[in-house]
């Protein structure tokens, strides 16, 4: 029972659990002995991490590694709460200005009436106007397999409009995949 206890600790520990992984190193996580300090008013230079604790402590502050790699380490005396607190907001701001593209899925069948496939494409440009790319699918049930091929025409004609209407470029050629006919729209990046 203990070893098997012991065993799962080992592997956890292999994984890359331990105090490392969750940011910069801090106060006595610290284990070098020599570091470039520095603070946000003054450069204290080239000093031995011991002097380094005892001025974050007459600061009030904290120290953290902030360059690891550096020879030698970089180590600022900072409150690392609002460190911590700075970092996740500009993680946060750089995620708002990410675009996020949906894929939306508009499905055909090949005897649809010509009021449905309006009422289909009109939603296929309201999803390319708002920036999404839309997959459109064409589906073929039991007669209808035999004709794939006339199928497959009108499929690549709605296409061909769709892109021509709302200034789209289509991402992937249509493709026959068993009993369907699928193909991906782009809007143009260019606007």
């Amino acid at each position: 029972m203990y070893y098997k206890q012991f065993r799962r600790w080992i592997i956890r520990d292999r994984r890359g659990k331990g105090p490392r992984d969750r940011g910069p190193r801090i106060n006595d996580q610290i284990r070098i002995q020599e570091c470039r300090l520095l603070s946000d008013t003054e450069q204290y230079g080239i000093v031995s991490i011991d002097r380094a604790r005892e001025i974050a402590a007459d600061l009030g502050m904290d120290l953290v590694e902030v360059s690891p790699t550096a020879k030698p380490p970089v180590v600022k005396v900072i409150d690392y709460g609002k460190f911590k607190y700075e970092q996740q907001k500009k993680a946060n701001e750089q995620k708002k200005k990410q675009a996020k593209v949906a894929l939306k899925e508009v499905q055909l069948r090949p005897n649809i009436e010509q009021h449905d496939l309006e009422t289909k494409l009109k939603r296929a440009h309201k999803f390319i106007e708002q920036g999404d790319k839309v997959k459109f699918v064409m589906q073929f049930r039991g007669r209808e397999m035999a004709y794939r091929e006339a199928g497959k025409e009108k499929f690549d004609v709605i296409i061909a409009g769709v892109c021509e209407e709302a200034g789209a470029q289509v991402e992937s050629p249509s493709k026959v995949m068993g009993n369907r006919i699928i193909s991906i729209i782009a809007p143009n990046k260019k606007k």
